[in-house]
């Protein structure tokens, strides 16, 4: 399994990650979620909750999907590239589609980054940041995003993978 890890180039291991935690997400999986970050990784969530290292993570994913009918995320891909020999910093924009919905909720439309690291032969999230894609006062903006991620979702639908929706 090490071999056929190796041949596959960081940028699409680190993309392979991100499907990962998106999916987690989507399941409401807390534990799946957190074990895909570093040991002291850190989380910043759309409320601007930033959450350090995979046990506050769990501790703060657990609430939150056992609380509230979280909606499920679908993703496009804007920059995946490295910053050094085992650090790659991907970006993508996000939506959420709600429980019982086809259509994404504009209000939650977020802009995400993730840097990962390689360590122990394997790519971990060291910093995931989900930051509302408010875009004040640039309501034009704001629309083409709305459609562009409407567009994700739409083919992707309700019962796709999770990770099927990264565009």
């Amino acid at each position: 399994m090490e071999s056929a890890i190796l041949l596959q180039s960081p940028e699409k291991m680190v993309l392979g990650l991100y499907e990962a935690l998106l999916e987690c997400w989507n399941r409401r999986d807390a534990r799946g979620m957190a074990d895909l970050f570093a040991i002291e990784g850190n989380l910043i969530g759309f409320d601007g909750s930033a959450v350090n290292g995979r046990m506050q993570i769990v501790d703060h994913l657990e609430p939150i999907f056992r609380d509230h009918p979280t909606p499920r995320f679908v993703a496009k891909l804007r920059e995946i590239r490295p910053l050094a020999p085992k650090v790659v910093l991907l970006r993508a924009v996000a939506g959420m589609v709600t429980p019982g919905s086809d259509d994404i909720n504009p209000a939650l439309n977020a802009i995400q980054s993730l840097v990962a690291v390689r360590r122990d032969h394997s790519w971990q999230v060291q910093l995931f940041q989900n930051t509302p894609a408010a875009f004040h006062g640039r309501l034009a903006e704001a629309e083409a995003l709305a459609e562009e991620l409407r567009e994700v979702a739409r083919r992707h639908g309700e019962n796709s993978s999770p990770a099927s929706a990264v565009a």
